[in-house]
């Protein structure tokens, strides 16, 4: 136990270290919509993040001869930068370069959403390694979907407070076939949340949301103390139940990254399924890697000091702790 404590605690160190620090639920990638109006005709909707690197730095490009030819409406929504604008270009934009500007040490994801005329659309990524892409005459459903299973991959491996719940859960949960169970009923319940809604039927607000996710990183915290400690508790006797109690609310952040991109009816139903699938792609792979590391650890016999063990558990408190209390400030800050 005290080995898959010291070495969970290093996964989640180098982890969080890789990808930032916990962050709220909003839109993390930029989101393009290119609707066509009419022939050589567009409007155009970029969203980005409220941060000043985006804000100010990251903008698309279009071909040589697009023009604008409306006012920029511009205006903030929450933490997310909101520009609305027509566009044309004699022609059409099909098979015409788009690119992404700016410096390329803070351009981030793309999202991209071309609507044509009669109503079929096409979903492309820009990103640092590929800032620029052709807007193709026609695009397969299978195309669609692996954007969307990259997308639900990069929304739970970017979410470290996903990531600390399901850690937290390996530290409570000792037998193999009972953390096969556990993180099972989380999976089963997050996918029923998000699939809801996604469709619409349900949604929480993002502030309450997001304090509410670190209030269940929180509730970990002394419950990894009481396995220690030899205790019992509702927790560590059944923690299937409390996985899916959890995951009901995990799944309302992780649909926050489909529901902030304004997907059409008919799209909604391809989106849900493979960005549900690359989320539990994104968590396998997490497991896996865990699963398998902890076994290299355990073949190099470490011993650590009595007092690292207590390490583990206390952070996870702590870090639950913070971001609740500082989540918390910030729901009502904003209100």
């Amino acid at each position: 136990m005290n080995r898959r404590l010291l070495f969970l605690f290093a996964v989640l160190l180098a982890w969080t270290a890789g990808t930032g620090a916990a962050r709220a639920h909003e839109l993390q990638t930029a989101y393009l919509e290119v609707d066509e109006a009419g022939p050589g005709l567009y409007h155009v909707l970029w969203k980005v993040p409220a941060l000043a690197n985006f804000r100010d730095n990251i903008q698309p490009s279009f071909p040589a001869g697009a023009k604008i030819v409306s006012p920029i409406i511009r205006y903030q929504g929450g933490k997310t930068v909101v520009e609305r604008y027509d566009l044309s270009y004699p022609g059409g934009l099909t098979g015409q370069t788009l690119t992404l500007t700016g410096p390329a040490a803070i351009i981030g994801d793309v999202l991209v959403r071309f609507v044509r005329a009669d109503g079929s659309t096409q979903i492309l990524r820009l990103n640092p390694a590929t800032p620029s892409v052709v807007i193709p005459a026609q695009q397969t459903w299978y195309d669609r979907g692996g954007l969307f299973v990259v997308e639900g991959v990069r929304h739970i491996l970017m979410g470290v407070d996903h990531l600390l719940f399901v850690l937290g859960l390996m530290l409570i949960v000792r037998d193999r076939w009972m953390l096969v169970k556990t993180v099972t009923a989380f999976t089963l319940a997050h996918s029923i949340t998000l699939a809801i809604a996604t469709l619409g039927y349900a949604s929480a607000p993002i502030p309450p949301l997001n304090a509410a996710i670190a209030l269940s990183i929180l509730f970990l915290g002394p419950e990894i103390m009481r396995v220690r400690a030899g205790e019992t508790s509702l927790t560590i006797r059944h923690p299937w139940v409390v996985a899916f109690a959890f995951g009901l609310l995990h799944g309302f952040g992780f649909a926050s990254g489909l529901t902030t991109l304004g997907l059409s009816p008919g799209e909604i139903p391809l989106a849900l399924v493979s960005f549900n699938v690359g989320v539990e792609l994104g968590q396998l792979f997490f497991l896996s890697i865990i699963l398998l590391l902890e076994q290299a650890f355990r073949v190099l016999e470490i011993h650590w000091p009595r007092w690292a063990t207590y390490v583990p558990p206390y952070t996870v408190g702590t870090l639950g702790a913070y971001w609740t209390i500082s989540r918390t400030i910030a729901m009502f800050a904003g209100s």
